[in-house]
C-alpha cells in the first residue's frame, strides 16, 4: 500500500511539473499579437492622402513582423476605410475600440475624421495618433491624443516668413469648407500681424465647387494683393490653382501642406508651375544635401515605398510611418502593451528622426515638432525644388 501511495505520489507531482510547463510553453507558443487599429481615408476625395498612409501601416508592419515583431509579438492591423466621413469615423473608432480590442489607433486622415473620435479615445483611454494637420487636434493637449503632421498654424507662419524674405506683405486668402481648410484660415488671420502680414482679401469655395473662379476674379480685383494662399486639400486646391492661371494672376501663389504629394501636380498640370508649399523633407529626398540629418530616414522610406507600390511617395504615407514606429519604439520601452505604459512613452518621445523631421514631445507637446521640420518647396518643371532661405 505505501508503494502504491508513493507511485501516485511521484505520478502526481510528475504531472505537475508536466502542467506547469505546459503553462510556462503556453504564452511563447501562442502569445496574442499587438492589435494596431486604424481608420483611414482610403477612398473618397481624400484618398490621396488616405490609400498611402494604409500602404504604409501595411507594408512596415509587415517588415517588423519579418524582423520577429515587437516585444516577441506579431502585429496585426486592423483597419477600416471612413471615406473621409467623420460619422464613419466615429463608428470604426468604437468598434476598433469595443469589439476589436486594439492595443492603440492610428489614424484620422483629415481633422474632422479625427476630432469625431477624439472622446470616444479619451473616454475609452486608449492611445491615438492623428494623421491630420489641424492644430485643435492637440491644442489644448488631450490625455490620450498624438499627432505627427506638421499643423496648420505653423504652414502658416512658414509661408508668412517666406513672403517676410520676398518683402511682400499684402496677402489675399482663399480657403475650402473642410475641418482643416476653417481651421488652417483661422490660424493664419491669427498669427499674421506677428509676421506684419496684412489681409487685404478673404474669400471662401464650397467643397463640391468645381470652378472658383467668382472668388479669384474678386481677388484679382482686390487693390494692393501681393500673394494669394489657398487653405485647403483634397481636389479644390488644383482647381483654385488652374483658375488662378486662366485669369492671368500674375501674384506668387501658396498652397498648404494639405496637396503635398505629386498628385497635386498632376491634377493642376501646367498651372501648378510656380506654386509654393511648405512640406516635410520626404518630397525633396533625392535632392537633400548628403549631410541632412534627415536625408538617410527620408530616403529609405522613398525607395521601400516606390519599389513596393510603383508610385510616387508623398508626406501623408510619411505621416503613417511616423506615428507607427512612435508607437512601436513606445511599447518596446513599455516592454508592454500596457495603454497607460504606451501612452506614457508615447509622450516621453524624444529626438525621433521621422519624415516629418525631428520629434520632441512632452506632457505639454502632442506633436513634437518644431518650424524647422517644414520646408519650403516650389513647383518647378513639374517637379518640387526646395526654396533657398
Amino acid at each position: 500500500m505505501q508503494l502504491f501511495k508513493s507511485a501516485r505520489a511521484a505520478l502526481y507531482a510528475a504531472g505537475t511539473v508536466f502542467a506547469g510547463a505546459l503553462v510556462a510553453a503556453a504564452p511563447a507558443q501562442a502569445q496574442e499579437p499587438i492589435r494596431i487599429g486604424a481608420f483611414l481615408a482610403v477612398t473618397g476625395p481624400a484618398a490621396f492622402l488616405g490609400d498611402p498612409e494604409q500602404k504604409t501601416l501595411e507594408m512596415y508592419i509587415e517588415r517588423l513582423n519579418a524582423a520577429g515583431g515587437v516585444i516577441g509579438r506579431k502585429l496585426q492591423l486592423v483597419s477600416y476605410d471612413s471615406g473621409g466621413d467623420a460619422e464613419k469615423a466615429r463608428t470604426f473608432t468604437k468598434r476598433l475600440i469595443e469589439q476589436d480590442k486594439v492595443d492603440l489607433i492610428i489614424g484620422g486622415t483629415s481633422t474632422g475624421e479625427t476630432m469625431a473620435a477624439v472622446p470616444l479615445v479619451e473616454q475609452a483611454q486608449i492611445p491615438f495618433i492623428s494623421l491630420a494637420g489641424a492644430v485643435v487636434i492637440v491644442e489644448p493637449v488631450k490625455k490620450w491624443v498624438f499627432k505627427t503632421p506638421h499643423t496648420d498654424r505653423m504652414a502658416c507662419e512658414k509661408i508668412f516668413t517666406d513672403l517676410n524674405h520676398r518683402k511682400l506683405n499684402k496677402l489675399a486668402l482663399i480657403s475650402g469648407a473642410g475641418g482643416f481648410d476653417r481651421s488652417m484660415r483661422a490660424e493664419c488671420l491669427k498669427v499674421a500681424p506677428k509676421y506684419g502680414i496684412e489681409i487685404v482679401a478673404d474669400e471662401s469655395y464650397g467643397a463640391a465647387d468645381t470652378d472658383m473662379t467668382a472668388q479669384l476674379t474678386k481677388i484679382k480685383g482686390t487693390a494692393g494683393v501681393q500673394a494669394v494662399l489657398n487653405c485647403g486639400f483634397g481636389q479644390g486646391p488644383a482647381i483654385v490653382t488652374k483658375n488662378y492661371r486662366q485669369l492671368g494672376i500674375t501674384q506668387p501663389l501658396y498652397q498648404s501642406h494639405g496637396v503635398a504629394s505629386k498628385e497635386f501636380i498632376k491634377l493642376a498640370g501646367g498651372a501648378a508651375e510656380g506654386v509654393r508649399l511648405p512640406a516635410a523633407a520626404l518630397l525633396v529626398a533625392d535632392i537633400l544635401p548628403a549631410n541632412d540629418p534627415q536625408k538617410p530616414v527620408v530616403t529609405a522610406y522613398s525607395h521601400d515605398y516606390t519599389a513596393r507600390y510603383k508610385s510616387d511617395v508623398s508626406t501623408f504615407g510619411g505621416h503613417a510611418y511616423d506615428a507607427l514606429m512612435i508607437a512601436t519604439e513606445a511599447i518596446k520601452r513599455a516592454g508592454s502593451t500596457d495603454k497607460a505604459k504606451v501612452r506614457d512613452e508615447i509622450e516621453k518621445t524624444k529626438g525621433f528622426m521621422g519624415t516629418g523631421g525631428a520629434f520632441n514631445m512632452s506632457p505639454t507637446e502632442h506633436m513634437g515638432l518644431d518650424l524647422t521640420a517644414f520646408r519650403m518647396l516650389e513647383v518647378r518643371n513639374g517637379n518640387w525644388t526646395l526654396v533657398k532661405d
